[in-house]
């Protein structure tokens, strides 16, 4: 079953790993275009963002590499896992993604999906890869805080 319901939202799949391997610019939320068995699947919570990835192509944007494994009472009729896949935007975002992706290191990243009042969205980022030293500085930074906040609540306890 899908995790979480925030404010009508109900998380399927999130990808957490972005965050740590892209400074995050521009979020965007969009629609997806899916299949009755993608819905199903991710109606039972199955879902992974890891490989995944966003271009504009035509005019069009595109979500390709996120995994939406097989329905298992599909017939037939069930999806390619890996199918690329027609996010809804307007216009003008669309424009502003192709803008910016054009520049040096930019990409569009998939954050999370979910439902919102039933409608299947993905939370996309427009982001810029880090480097391996910044990826260890923010673990430092973040290993930091995490020492004074505990220095701070045992002195508190006291």
């Amino acid at each position: 079953m899908a995790k979480g319901r925030a404010d009508g939202r109900t998380l399927v799949a999130a990808n957490r790993k972005a965050r740590h391997d892209y400074v995050i610019e521009d979020v965007f939320e969009a629609g997806v275009m899916l299949t009755g068995t993608e819905v199903k699947a991710l109606r039972a919570g199955r879902a992974s963002l890891v490989d995944g990835w966003a271009e504009v192509e035509g005019g069009e944007a595109w979500l390709h590499g996120v995994h939406i494994p097989e329905y298992a009472q599909g017939t037939w009729t069930n999806h390619a896992p890996r199918r690329k896949r027609k996010l809804l935007l307007h216009r003008e975002e669309i424009d502003r993604l192709a803008a910016k992706t054009r520049e040096k290191g930019q990409t569009i990243v998939p954050l999370a999906l979910y439902f919102l009042d039933g409608r299947a969205k993905v939370e996309i980022a427009l982001a810029r890869g880090k480097k391996d030293y910044d990826k260890r500085q923010a673990l430092r930074e973040r290993q930091d805080n995490l020492e004074a906040q505990r220095a701070i609540r045992e002195k508190r306890d006291r």
